[in-house]
């Protein structure tokens, strides 16, 4: 398949593994018999280290005003994102990127994000299992779900952080084949992941 740009959204207090999850599955999925099938860049609002919770400062590749087309958007959740449900900014810019993209991604809260932008209306979602109510505040049309992770087809929402990394593998093995989704979590010995149960 032609290689499909994977952009992922970062943001003060981002979690950790929200979007290190993502990025380790697109990124050496394929590697082992090329180049890989995925291109995968880090955007902010600009290009000021970001620190995600913790402390951890990220280096983003992009801005949210000069990143390149993205096939797949990924946004990640954390604490961060309570102060951007406030920020008009980036809700258009995920509203409008997610009408680019051929897949729109969140993992925890970022569905909040999600939410916030009318992209969950009517559809099945969830998040982390301490704020699946404060997702159903949102927007009361969502059909909650406690799952690690609900498809809509155009839009996925993964529950909490490491949820991220199954849903991630599961939309590799729709795209590329779950044989390939397979190899990934074998070389990223993550043991927990079962083709099996998602199809």
């Amino acid at each position: 398949m032609e290689k499909k740009n994977v952009g992922i959204l970062l943001f003060k207090d981002v979690e950790t593994l929200d979007f290190a999850g993502p990025f380790e599955v697109f990124s050496v999925t394929g590697q082992r018999s090329g180049e890989g099938n995925f291109n995968v860049f880090t955007i902010a609002k600009d290009k000021s280290p970001v620190l995600a919770i913790n402390g951890l400062s990220i280096n983003p590749h992009y801005t949210m005003d000069d990143c390149p087309h993205m096939d797949i958007l990924v946004i990640p959740g954390g604490y961060g994102t309570r102060a951007l449900l406030n920020e008009q900014y980036y809700i258009n810019w995920v509203l409008d990127k997610s009408k680019e993209a051929e897949l729109v991604l969140s993992v925890c809260t970022g569905s909040l994000l999600l939410a916030k932008a009318g992209l969950l209306t009517g559809l099945k979602a969830t998040t982390h299992h301490q704020c699946l109510d404060l997702l159903a505040g949102l927007d009361p049309s969502i059909r909650i779900k406690r799952e690690r992770f609900a498809d809509n087809g155009h839009i996925m929402t993964a529950a909490g952080i490491a949820a991220g990394i199954d849903m991630s593998l599961y939309v590799v093995g729709k795209l590329v084949g779950n044989a390939v989704a397979e190899e990934t979590a074998k070389h990223m010995e993550y043991p927990y992941w079962d083709i099996e149960i998602f199809e």
